[in-house]
């Protein structure tokens, strides 16, 4: 099974609120032609989100639980779950089944082992000063609600999440102070071009395999070079972890 890899908390609340508000995206007015049998496979197809949602919930803790400790700070059942909820989506993404109970044991771990990497970052950018402005975490959430259509959408999508405003405002300020310290502290250096022509020449190998063929190199370089950016990235971190580990306390508790 492919290893889920996931770049801490970055990215974490929209991928969440995005998801929870994806019915509203999807929402169209069924025409008064549409067939029974369309509207039946419709029914069936929400019946089995249902149910798998509901498989998916079961993996979940409670908000307030305390999930692990790290150097005296407690993580709580609530950024678990995100973190839980991202990988799960990751995996369908994948063509996978988060609730196998292989997967179920993979996700789980995984999303603990997260949560404890961006508290062991946290910390250290709180100890280089790394904070995020009022300013900036405004301009954020700014951005975020501009995914939903009104403030009731919005409102709706935080409830689903299992978020209130001064959690969001929490978690959207602890994304910024953690985006600060990886630009800054972990820097990935120049992105060649030969990196750049292996990728796209191992990317073209596997989408020739499932009869689907690439764009040109110079259509998709960009996101190419993004893409190792951030596997790069990804990679120190995963190092700088594992040092801070051996100086950290650190108590699961699930």
């Amino acid at each position: 099974m492919k290893k889920l890899m996931y770049p801490f908390i970055s990215g974490i609340i929209a991928v969440v609120l995005t998801a929870c508000g994806s019915n509203d995206a999807g929402e169209q007015t069924n025409d008064k032609d549409q067939t029974k049998s369309a509207q039946t496979e419709q029914k069936d197809q929400e019946k089995q989100m249902e149910e798998m949602q509901k498989k998916l919930d079961k993996q979940k803790v409670e908000d307030k639980e305390t999930v692990a400790i790290v150097n005296d700070k407690e993580l709580l059942g609530r950024d678990y779950n995100m973190a839980l909820s991202s990988l799960q989506m990751q995996m369908q993404q994948m063509g996978q089944d988060p609730t196998s109970k292989e997967a179920a044991k993979q996700v789980k771990e995984q999303a603990i082992n997260n949560l404890v990497g961006q508290s062991l970052i946290l910390q250290e950018a709180d100890k280089k000063g790394y904070q995020a402005s009022e300013g900036e975490v405004e301009k954020q959430l700014a951005k975020t609600k501009e995914q939903f259509k009104d403030d009731k959408k919005f409102e709706a999508a935080l409830k689903q999440a299992g978020l209130d405003m001064e959690t969001l405002k929490i978690q959207t300020a602890e994304n910024i102070q953690y985006t600060k310290y990886v630009e800054k502290e972990i820097p990935v250096g120049e992105i060649t071009d030969k990196e750049i022509q292996a990728y796209y020449e191992q990317s073209a190998q596997q989408e020739s395999a499932g009869g689907q063929e690439l764009p040109k190199l110079e259509e998709v370089k960009p996101q190419i070079k993004e893409q190792l950016v951030q596997q790069k990235q990804q990679e120190k971190l995963v190092q700088l972890v594992a040092e801070l580990k051996k100086n950290a306390e650190v108590d699961i508790k699930i």
